[in-house]
């Protein structure tokens, strides 16, 4: 790249974050730097424009998060093909507002006239044609761009060179990983527990599968285990299909409704429950809840299963304790796993066990006739990935971008008459209540035709005739400019319902 192609304005008031920010977007949309084009360092642009290095890190960080930029830990940095997103880009543009940062040097000084023609024919089309590209708006799909790459093949190459061992993983998983995991939720959850109250699973399907299993052989029959309504479709399917019997407990505002639970005219054996943010609905169970919720347990004897599912993403408030940091009688099973932190590729979560002698033996009896299903090497591959911090730096990072991404979502969606917005304090996912059915179905029915996926909000209901009315919506899985436009599309679509 030749030049500067921004000044920055010292007088303006215009912090120079959101001038570098402001100024290399519009270059990048108006064509000044063009797809695959390398960019200055931080080192090289701060020096030429006279400005701090953590400036333009931080620019640079945001842009990438945007999906403007390309960044790969040890590869320059590059612009990234906009080409398939025309349409977000004119979008987002309009999102940032109108006003010139001073400097920018658009592609032979005026705009791209072309680009605009197309932007507007695509916007333009009917709604019943599909546009492509789809963009997937489903919720549970984490970005796994600031992965950092090289510490990931560093992981993987260090697992491969390890003694191939010739017997199968440990029952409870590969005592490194378990040490590893241990330390993590000390840090990052607060959890006391060590390496031997750690199993390790395939992801929260296998945990609750095993938990199931675990609880059947503890009672000597198919266990009874109460779940959220509304809440994680897949979930009671999981237990259902290892022999559990599921009932609905009502959720409110906060979460689970503990007085429901004592009103059961047959408590349950278990109770699977998403304290920190509610599954879907957003809710955050408080403290004095969370107490009152394990003192019913230790009367009945019943056990709760924790969904501890995105806990590292907080935006509003303090993080609440883990039901299993309260837990003094040895009833509260963590679930947790890497799905949201890293990837869903990698199939990998664990269970934190109480101090419960009876209910360890069952999970051990379980895992004595079918072992951990999770390959040593990818055991080893996860312990050396956590042991080398970039996990910890990966959810940090993260928490910046979903935090930005979660504004792009207030800033298109609250507001809108008839059509609350909700469970946006934490998580990568938010929630649009519709005044009705034929409403939520009007909208579902144009964002498909449209390429926008979202989830229906009726599907999470636990009891059959008492769906609700509205749509679930994941903001994390894609950039900021495929974000910005499905969130426009959503905004048409409920508008026209309304």
């Amino acid at each position: 790249m030749d030049g500067p192609i921004l000044v920055i304005d010292r007088g303006g008031g215009l912090p120079i974050g959101v001038q570098l920010v402001d100024g290399l977007r519009r270059g990048i949309l108006g064509g000044a730097l063009r797809a695959g084009d390398q960019m200055p360092s931080t080192r090289g642009l701060a020096s030429e424009l006279g400005v701090s290095r953590s400036a333009v890190v931080g620019a640079y960080e945001q842009l990438a998060g945007e999906g403007y930029l390309e960044m790969r830990q040890g590869a320059p940095t590059r612009v990234a093909d906009l080409a398939p997103h025309d349409a977000a880009a004119s979008v987002a543009t309009a999102a940032v507002g109108t006003a010139v940062t001073p400097g920018v040097r658009p592609q032979e000084g005026r705009p791209d006239v072309r680009r605009v023609s197309r932007v507007t024919e695509r916007l333009a089309r009917p709604v019943g044609e599909r546009v492509a590209p789809r963009i997937d708006l489903l919720p549970g799909r984490p970005s796994t761009s600031r992965i950092d790459t090289r510490a990931w093949r560093s992981a993987w190459r260090e697992a491969a060179a390890r003694d191939i061992p010739s017997e199968s993983p440990r029952p409870f998983g590969m005592p490194r990983l378990r040490e590893e995991i241990a330390d993590h939720l000390r840090m990052a959850r607060g959890v006391a527990c060590e390496a031997d109250d750690i199993v390790v699973t395939a992801g929260t399907s296998e945990a609750l599968s095993l938990s199931a299993s675990a609880l059947a052989v503890a009672l000597g029959r198919p266990p009874v285990i109460a779940v959220e309504h509304p809440g994680y479709p897949s979930a009671r399917r999981t237990l259902e299909l290892h022999g559990a019997s599921t009932v609905p407990v009502p959720v409110d505002g906060d979460g689970v409704v503990v007085e429901a639970l004592r009103r059961m005219p047959r408590p349950p054996d278990a109770v699977m429950v998403t304290p920190s943010h509610q599954y879907p609905l957003g809710g955050r169970l408080p403290v004095a809840a969370r107490l009152e919720l394990l003192e019913w347990a230790r009367e009945t004897g019943a056990i709760v299963l924790e969904d501890d599912y995105d806990s590292e993403y907080r935006h509003l408030g303090p993080p609440l304790p883990a039901l299993a940091s309260l837990d003094e009688a040895g009833r509260a099973v963590l679930v947790g796993s890497f799905s949201k932190v890293l990837t869903p590729w990698l199939r990998l979560g664990y269970l934190v066990l109480p101090d419960n002698a009876e209910l360890r033996d069952a999970y051990a009896t379980m895992r004595a006739d079918d072992r951990c299903p999770v390959p040593g090497v990818e055991q080893d591959a996860m312990a050396a990935m956590l042991a080398s911090g970039s996990v910890r730096r990966h959810i940090a990072g993260t928490r910046r971008d979903y935090a930005h991404r979660r504004k792009l979502v207030l800033d298109a969606l609250d507001g809108l008459p008839g059509a609350p917005l909700s469970g946006l304090d934490g998580g990568l996912h938010a929630v649009v209540r519709l005044p009705d059915h034929a409403a939520s179905a009007a909208v579902l029915a144009r964002l498909e035709a449209e390429g926008v996926a979202v989830a229906p909000l009726a599907d999470y209901s636990a009891v059959p005739g008492q769906e609700e009315p509205g749509i679930v919506i994941g903001y994390a899985g894609v950039s900021d400019t495929q974000l910005v436009e499905g969130l426009q599309r959503i905004r048409a679509a409920v508008l026209a319902a309304g």
